[in-house]
């Protein structure tokens, strides 16, 4: 296996990880949780939901032939309240990671050093994805933030929870 195909298997069983993370969340909560924003207008869970919507869209979309910021795209727009269903926005988050996945699946080892453009910036392929690699998981992390405060105690842990690391090791390694 060649090391291209090997960074671009690294690079979907992260970006799997970090959509998990996020469905894992939405589905614990409700429209209007998916909508409260905290104090002093930071975004909610539906902006930044409908934020990563637009940008992978926008970056994914004829990936190797047009430039990563469609024209059509209203970044502004992502950041406004919407009155979205559930359904809608869960809709939004399956619709972006969906063309974004499946572009990065379809890329070859030979389209890695190919030049792509994003705001009429020249970046190689895997630049553009590393990019990807430090936005989503940003946001995603936003997510699984805000999920936690509304939750608060009855937030269960999408990882190793608080006190458990013993256990967890052990249960891996035997020790």
């Amino acid at each position: 296996m060649s090391i291209q195909s090997i960074y671009l298997q690294s690079v979907l069983k992260r970006l799997e990880i970090h959509r998990e993370l996020g469905v894992k969340t939405i589905r614990r909560l409700n429209k209007d949780q998916l909508n409260w924003q905290p104090d002093g207008e930071p975004n909610s869970i539906t902006m930044i939901i409908k934020h990563l919507h637009g940008n992978m869209l926008s970056r994914w979309t004829d990936f190797l032939t047009t430039d990563g910021e469609k024209p059509g795209r209203n970044r502004d727009g992502e950041f406004e309240e919407s009155g979205l269903s559930y359904e809608q926005i869960v809709q939004l988050w399956d619709e972006g990671w969906d063309c974004m996945l499946t572009a990065i699946r379809a890329l070859q080892d030979t389209d890695l050093d190919r030049t792509v453009f994003i705001r009429n910036e020249p970046h190689i392929v895997i630049d553009a994805i590393n990019r990807q690699l430090a936005h989503v998981p940003y946001h995603v992390g936003q997510i699984v933030y805000i999920g936690k405060m509304l939750l608060k105690e009855k937030w269960e842990s999408l990882s190793i929870p608080k006190g458990g690391s013993a256990a967890f090791n052990k249960a891996k390694t035997g020790n």
